[in-house]
């Protein structure tokens, strides 16, 4: 299982947070405003599912929205899945 979001690198340009193994890259694309992001869709390789990547990336995610200071709205239904886990982020968390 993987957890250490040092990992997880923000790819502005792609609106994305990536995280590589191997050849293969795992993402969790959003959309950013002033002072909220939307998190929309997470994406792990087939043959890496299973391993805590999208939930690595997710929390990787919140922990920055959380330093920025940003409300996170959860579009993406893997991502209010993690957050319903994982209470302790419900504090960032805004209405959709």
């Amino acid at each position: 299982m993987t957890d250490s979001t040092e990992a997880v690198t923000n790819n502005p340009e792609k609106y994305r947070f990536e995280m590589a193994s191997g050849a293969q890259t795992s993402k969790l694309d959003y959309r950013l405003g002033r002072d909220r992001i939307a998190l929309v869709h997470t994406e792990v390789p087939d043959d890496l599912q299973g391993q805590g990547i999208g939930s690595t990336l997710v929390k990787a995610a919140l922990q920055h929205a959380k330093d920025h200071k940003l409300t996170v709205l959860p579009y993406c239904p893997f991502v209010a899945a993690y957050i319903e886990r994982h209470p302790e982020w419900n504090e960032i968390v805004g209405e959709i």
